[in-house]
Order: structure tokens, then C-alpha cells, then sequence
């Protein structure tokens, strides 16, 4: 399998160093099958000061990003690289889920653009974007964070990084339903036992246990999800 890359344009690029320095994003690089590039718009912005924002057209409170510095480090990358989509991290795109994330995964090349202040300028949104996503229904001070969440449900699906295959499908919403109650040593804790099912070995009823205990979950604190 090809690397993938990720592409993601910000005016922070240190504010990736933690998130992208640990973990599984950092095992997934150091293994060669993710390569995550962090691009600074501020680098093409042709004014003295480098400024990336304006005022908005109609007033109003609140700072825009302006075209022309992304739209080039945009065109920039794209000289050398055919992206699969260029996507906006917005607080009014669709809402990320596990079956997004599970066809992004499938991605070769990819663009993340982490708005600021009131957003990006709507003639990007119209011409150069392809897609956008937002990670939940509030407001973040830039896309950054929602980059960091993305980057990370997409790229543990990539086949290697996780040390157990299976173990990605498995999570919740993989199905459609929220994971089972998980147990590890001790067998008893305190007076509270894991339950014999999960002891007697019979992988058949071991399988059947999880999955009622998934339904019932599912049912208890996601309603919505056996609803769609």
C-alpha cells in the first residue's frame, strides 16, 4: 500500500507538534504508511506584514481569511501532488462519523484547511474546496483541533498502523452500534466480578454476549443510531 498524505494548511502549525508527536499518529509515520505535512498559509501571503485576513465586505464584526494566500498554497501543492479531496474543516460542514472517516481512509492525497476567525472567504468554499466536515455542533477558535481529530479517526484505519488488525473494527459505530463493555485482569476487582460468560471460553457465546450488550447499550445512550 502506498503512504498517504496529509496535507494540512493552518496559520499554527505548532499547535500539531503534541497530537501528531504521540501515539498512533506517530507510529503510523515512523512505519511509513502516513506522512503529514504542515503547511503555514502565512508563507504566501505577498504582503510586508503577512497578513492572511481582512475586514468583511457588508461590515460586521469579526476578521475573514482572505482568498488569495490559500488559493496559492493550494495551487502550489497541487502542481506536484493530485489530491483526492481538499476538505475545510467548518462548524456548518457535514458531521463527522465512523462511515466518513471509513471512506476518507481509502484516500491517497488529501488537503485539510483550518479556518480562523469568522471563516474563510465563500468564493474558496465554492471553487477549491470539495468537501466539508465539522467534528460537532459548537465552535472552535480554528480548525486545528477538528484537523487533529480528523487526521487521527482517519489514519488508525490504515491498515498496519494498529498492532491488532481487527482491533479498528471493532470500535464503536462500526456497525452501527456502540462498542460492548470491555474487562481485564483482575477477574475480580473489589468485589465486582467480570461476568462468566467472558471466562468460559466459548468464543460463539463470547460473540453473541457482545453483541446484546452492544444492542442494549446502543439502545440505552444512542437511541438515533437504530433509527438511521
Amino acid at each position: 500500500m502506498k503512504k498517504m498524505r496529509i496535507d494540512i494548511l493552518t496559520l499554527f502549525p505548532e499547535m500539531f507538534e503534541g497530537p501528531f508527536g504521540h501515539s498512533i499518529l506517530k507510529r503510523a509515520a515512523e512505519k511509513g504508511l502516513v506522512q503529514v505535512n504542515l503547511v503555514n498559509i502565512r508563507d504566501w501571503s505577498k504582503g510586508k506584514h503577512k497578513t492572511v485576513d481582512d475586514y468583511p465586505y457588508g461590515g460586521g464584526a469579526g476578521m475573514v481569511m482572505m482568498p488569495e494566500p490559500i488559493v496559492s498554497c493550494i495551487e502550489a501543492l497541487a502542481l506536484k501532488t493530485t489530491y483526492d479531496e481538499i476538505i475545510y474543516l467548518s462548524p456548518d460542514g457535514e458531521l463527522l462519523n465512523q462511515n466518513i472517516a471509513n471512506q476518507l481512509s481509502l484516500n491517497q492525497n488529501m488537503i485539510f484547511l483550518c479556518g480562523h476567525y469568522k471563516g474563510i472567504d465563500e468564493r474558496i468554499r465554492k471553487h477549491f474546496i470539495t468537501r466539508e466536515i465539522s467534528i460537532g455542533d459548537y465552535v472552535l477558535s480554528g480548525g486545528e483541533m477538528a484537523a487533529v481529530v480528523l487526521t487521527d479517526a482517519i489514519v488508525r484505519l490504515i491498515p498496519g498502523v494498529l498492532n491488532d488488525e481487527t482491533s479498528a473494527l471493532s470500535d464503536s459505530y462500526q456497525d452501527g452500534l456502540l462498542s460492548p463493555p470491555v474487562y481485564t485482569r483482575p477477574a475480580e476487582f473489589r468485589g465486582l466480578k467480570v461476568p462468566d460468560i467472558l471466562l468460559s471460553g466459548n468464543d460463539r457465546e463470547i460473540a453473541k454476549w457482545r453483541y446484546e450488550q452492544s444492542l442494549e447499550r446502543t439502545r440505552n445512550r444512542r437511541p438515533d443510531l437504530l433509527t438511521e
